[in-house]
């Protein structure tokens, strides 16, 4: 018999490669999306728009507790992945009540029906290396102390320590991984990565001549989505619930993102980025770095996408994505 997933976020781009591997490997998979979606299948569900016939999705809202309740009736799963969030950190400058509301109830609602239908299903809490912040040591680990500096991140504080909790005192078998950075040619184009391959691609086809930017100087741990999505598959196969980073174990400046887009294009940056005051975050993370040894120690995973070919593979997507959908983004 097939084991069933449910994985809230399924049109994001976690979502949406998640999805796929969990194809590959039999499951039969599930999907939480808002009512909007389905009502605009060609915008909102383009990232899992070639798998519509091989999944189900269901109609809820993370601000619903019923409406989680009742897919999670309805589904009974397996596994339950939780990935859906408000996860753009700019944003969660702007508008901090709905991040915290959002992120944090959804992931209590989630939990709680969770306990409630199936308690004995696996979870998986996706958390975020933006809980670190302004980490004291470099690089962070499972032991690092949290410091969030944004609403996101310390949504994603709560939310880890709601998983934490519901593992201690309900006995669920409940994980987070903690996922630095990852990126694809699925990424949303807000996020600073898919901007830089984007505005590349686009300067590069004649569709645009500048690009603005906050802190070049910020550094991530940069790795690649599809890679990402086997460590949250296999924190869900252990025998004990547990916390993992999910790293690529690298650190890489905005600059060098930037050198990287442009230079596989034979464009010089400099002729095109223009530094923005306005863009930078009222408090800055500057540097964030993921040391998996645990990961790679328990479950056996190991990253092995290089910066250059992530940063390649964004371009070469936007490339043909502007080509096709030049007025677009």
């Amino acid at each position: 018999m097939k084991k069933k997933a449910l994985i809230t976020g399924i049109t994001g781009q976690d979502g949406s490669y998640l999805a796929e591997l969990l194809l590959i490997k039999d499951y039969e998979v599930h999907g939480i999306v808002r009512r909007v979606a389905i009502e605009d299948p060609e915008h909102r569900l383009w990232r899992i728009k070639h798998l519509l016939n091989e999944i189900e999705v269901h109609p809820a809202s993370l601000e619903s507790y019923p409406s989680i309740f009742q897919v999670m009736m309805k589904v009974k799963p397996d596994e339950i992945y939780h990935l859906a969030a408000q996860s753009f950190v700019s944003y969660s400058f702007e508008d901090e009540f709905s991040t915290l509301t959002v992120n944090i109830n959804g992931t209590h609602y989630v939990l709680a029906a969770c306990r409630e239908v199936v308690p004995k299903a696996r979870f998986y809490f996706a958390a975020s290396s933006e809980m670190f912040g302004r980490a004291p040591t470099s690089p962070q680990n499972e032991r690092t102390p949290f410091h969030p500096r944004s609403a996101y991140g310390i949504s994603k504080v709560a939310g880890f320590d709601l998983t934490r909790n519901y593992r201690e005192a309900y006995s669920l078998h409940a994980s987070s991984g903690i996922l630095f950075n990852h990126e694809s040619p699925r990424r949303g184009f807000e996020f600073v990565s898919r901007k830089i391959t984007s505005h590349a691609a686009r300067i590069r086809l004649g569709q645009a001549s500048e690009l603005r930017l906050g802190n070049l100087d910020a550094c991530r741990d940069w790795g690649h989505a599809r890679e990402y999505v086997r460590a949250m598959w296999s924190i869900l196969q252990q025998d004990e619930p547990d916390d993992y980073v999910v790293a690529s174990g690298e650190t890489h400046s905005v600059l060098e993102f930037l050198e990287v887009a442009f230079g596989y294009l034979g464009l010089d940056y400099k002729k095109y980025v223009k530094v923005d005051p306005h863009l930078y975050r009222p408090a800055e993370v500057s540097l964030l770095l993921g040391d998996c040894s645990k990961a790679k120690e328990k479950l056996g995973w190991s990253y092995s996408c290089s910066f250059k070919d992530l940063v390649r593979e964004m371009v070469d997507g936007d490339l043909n994505y502007h080509q096709t959908n030049p007025r677009l983004a």
